[in-house]
């Protein structure tokens, strides 16, 4: 069963649950800052080890101290409830790293 992109009010409801991130045109997105490069470091490999759990793979960008992802379901190039597990999922190891 293909997955159904998601309407501009389920989108908006489900940001409400998810401080920081936001509607970039057809993706969610979010940037955290980090206690150092290496904290940085250490959150994008453990988001790639989700990602790699999951089958979904968000756009990701490593700064100094920051890590920023942008997320949509390529297969449909738009947002979808698979968008928002994987953004659930990174929000709820991000504090483990010292994100904020």
């Amino acid at each position: 069963m293909p997955l159904e992109p998601l309407s501009q009010k389920e989108i908006e409801d489900r940001l409400a649950e998810l401080p920081g991130w936001s509607l970039e045109g057809d993706r969610i997105a979010r940037s955290y800052r980090l206690p150092s490069h290496f904290a940085a470091t250490a959150m994008v490999v453990h988001i790639a080890q989700v990602q790699e759990e999951l089958d979904h793979h968000s756009d990701l960008t490593l700064g100094y101290n920051t890590v920023s992802l942008t997320v949509n379901t390529h297969t449909v190039s738009a947002v979808t409830k698979r968008d928002f597990a994987l953004a659930r999922r990174i929000e709820d190891l991000a504090p483990g790293h010292g994100a904020q």
